[in-house]
């Protein structure tokens, strides 16, 4: 097995950056967004997504001049102009005060030193209640809610480890279960453990042998059927263990997908049509490119690969 060169890895993520950045006035709210309480809730998402990738850029310390300086308007944007200073947030929380959204994407940004004490003050009355600890929600949303504690500097509403044996992951089932919605499970799970793949020494030694053993077959299945979206997401999961692989023959096929504007799609091909559509369609797996590749650029010049 042979490790990606660290070219391949960081052009990848370059021509995402530059793709998100030509077309960030998709990410905007429209007013019929902010009117209605799931949509609003569906669009922040990218947002969030967004921060927490710039985020990895400047901590990974992988992006050239050029890179750092537009990741660095993207966060201005996406406080400023997205949620104007954190008030869309805020009359989020106020409308829907015990979902965790508002608070997980809050938490990217309190990370790299943005506030909104309004926002802060409300969210802690909403963590008092007994309700906050008791919301019924799948294991690895779970630690989302504990990873976010976390970066707020917060006591954690349930203990952290117990939270990550609850997971699917945690209790290491059958490899050959994993279905598309579990391999996506499975990826959040490592991504709140590691914090976005800061502490690639949070993943328990059990967990990190499974997904050594198994993560090259889930890699083969996924790069077969050309689910560019998952295969980055399994890629992050790889640069996010103790000792990666950053195999390059999942990279070089990685690579050769994405598109030459920089987006990548979700599977297979581009697809045509409306560009707010498009943008729709690929945000998500043009985001998980920028992010696949912070984290495997950074490993790979750090020299800890398997």
């Amino acid at each position: 097995m042979t490790a990606a060169s660290p070219a391949l890895l960081h052009a990848v993520g370059d021509r995402a950056l530059t793709w998100l950045d030509e077309h960030r006035e998709h990410f905007r709210l429209t007013p019929e967004d902010r009117a209605a309480g799931s949509t609003l809730i569906e669009r922040i998402k990218p947002i969030g997504e967004l921060v927490i990738n710039m985020q990895v850029l400047f901590r990974e310390g992988v992006a050239g001049s050029r890179q750092h300086a537009r990741a660095g308007q993207l966060l201005d944007f996406a406080w400023r102009d997205l949620l104007d200073g954190g008030n869309v947030l805020a009359a989020l929380q106020h409308d829907e005060p015990l979902s965790p959204v508002p608070f997980e994407v809050y938490a990217a940004f309190h990370e790299l030193g943005y506030r909104h004490p309004g926002l802060e003050a409300a969210m802690e009355v909403c963590r008092r209640t007994a309700t906050w600890a008791a919301l019924e929600m799948v294991p690895n949303r779970r630690l989302g809610v504990l990873n976010a504690e976390r970066k707020m500097g917060l006591s954690p509403g349930a203990d952290f480890d117990r939270a990550v044996e609850r997971t699917w992951l945690g209790r290491r089932p059958e490899p050959w279960t994993v279905q598309l919605h579990i391999a996506y499970d499975l990826t959040h799970t490592v991504f709140h453990l590691t914090n976005w793949g800061e502490a690639p020494g949070r993943v328990p030694p059990a967990i990190a042998s499974y997904l050594e053993l198994y993560l090259p077959a889930w890699m083969d299945d996924w790069a077969e059927l050309e689910h560019w979206d998952l295969l980055g997401e399994l890629l992050v999961v790889d640069a996010c263990l103790p000792r990666p692989t950053l195999d390059a023959r999942y990279w070089e096929r990685y690579a050769a997908a994405q598109s030459d504007t920089g987006a990548m799609p979700v599977q297979r091909g581009m697809p045509d049509g409306d560009p707010a559509e498009v943008f729709d369609a690929v945000h998500h797996p043009t985001l998980v490119a920028a992010f696949a590749s912070a984290m495997a650029t950074s490993r790979a010049l750090s020299a800890d690969v398997a």
